[in-house]
């Protein structure tokens, strides 16, 4: 009940904030001048509404007909080109600030390591992160690049990043922990990890869902299920989806495939109309090979109404943002687009072994 009371509060905060933007849009075309306050408001509230391709068509449409961009105006396209991935857009946004002779305060500075970083150009992200005096600095630019250099797996930077943090005399807070916690579980620094959530109360600072989260994924990655299992039951509070879903692909990966089974289980429980947590939990029964309790799960999803949502993916292509919908054939190239992943799928069975070829083949042609 819990759970379709804040789908449905959800939706229609959804509905609201879309109904807000487009009589914004309509009183701001009706507008007779438009300043770049109103120009960046228009822009912000796109990526509020995590709109960034409409966010970034407006601000194209602003370099042509409107007034110079100022800080606010970039943090907002910046944000988007960050969430979309487009490191190339970003780059032209960046040389905008440039060519404009905006000035780089810390707030830019800090949201431009942000974008390159999340981008993966983490070279660039290092250069902007060092282009300015680090004793200036804050915490928030100390953690745009830690957790840049955390999400890239670049383990051993991140810890060097936070050991100069220390030395320089910036104070760490909940983010900076997170951060570290997240390059401890692509490293697989379980010790470490722990080290880091303890400090987190040595500082008088309370473990949030994120922490324990991360710290879940940590344990689960390290092969250590039944402890990130502990984790969750001494929180105190009911565990979310993104700890259930670290600790399920922890199960999975190392064949703990009894506790997988609790925890997909526990997954539907807490989510019932979403499609995944069905995928994740008959994906367990496809490696058990428990071929009818998988299909009477999908049955289930059939009796519940709950459909399966088309995936979809978002490459940059020379600058360009391609979003590929699962099953989409409408690009003139699709007929090599599905030969070539044809190909890559034919390699991928190769190269698994026969537990994860059963879970593999079982989702490529159930779901």
């Amino acid at each position: 009940m819990l759970e379709s009371t804040n789908k449905l509060e959800s939706t229609r905060e959804i509905e609201q904030t879309s109904k807000i933007l487009i009589s914004a849009r309509e009183v701001f075309n009706l507008m007779p001048e438009r300043d770049v306050v109103s120009w960046s408001s228009l822009i912000d509230g796109y990526v509020k509404a995590g709109d960034y391709r409409e966010a970034l068509v407006v601000f194209e449409r602003m370099r042509v007909v409107g007034p110079k961009a100022n800080e606010v105006t970039m943090v907002s396209v910046l944000c988007a080109c960050t969430h979309l991935g487009g490191l190339q857009q970003g780059k032209v946004m960046h040389r905008y600030m440039v060519e404009n002779k905006l000035p780089l305060t810390l707030v830019l500075q800090t949201s431009l390591v942000d974008m390159y970083a999340k981008c993966g150009a983490i070279e660039d992200a290092l250069g902007v992160f060092r282009g300015g005096s680090l004793h200036r600095s804050d915490v928030l630019m100390w953690n745009a690049m830690i957790g840049g250099l955390a999400i890239h797996g670049l383990v051993q930077q991140a810890l060097d990043i936070f050991a100069e943090m220390q030395i320089i005399g910036i104070v760490p807070n909940e983010i900076t922990y997170l951060c570290l916690l997240s390059a401890c579980a692509h490293g697989g620094l379980v010790k470490e990890a722990w080290h880091f959530f303890e400090c987190l109360g040595k500082h008088g600072m309370k473990p949030k869902c994120e922490h324990y989260a991360c710290m879940v994924d940590v344990l689960a990655r390290g092969g250590q299920v039944t402890e990130a299992y502990q984790v969750l039951c001494q929180m105190p509070r009911e565990p979310t989806a993104s700890m259930l879903g670290a600790l399920l692909s922890g199960c999975v990966n190392h064949g703990k495939l009894d506790l997988a089974e609790i925890v997909g289980r526990k997954f539907i429980e807490i989510e019932p109309g979403h499609d995944g947590r069905y995928v994740g939990l008959s994906n367990v029964y496809a490696l058990s090979k428990r071929w009818d309790d998988a299909r009477s799960l999908r049955e289930a999803m059939e009796r519940r109404g709950v459909k399966k949502s088309p995936g979809f993916s978002i490459v940059e292509i020379f600058g360009t943002l391609h979003k590929f919908i699962a099953h989409d054939k409408s690009y003139p190239e699709s007929e090599e687009i599905y030969m070539m992943l044809r190909s890559i799928v034919n390699e991928m069975k190769f190269d698994m072994d026969s537990r994860n070829q059963y879970y593999f083949l079982y989702a490529m042609e159930n779901f």
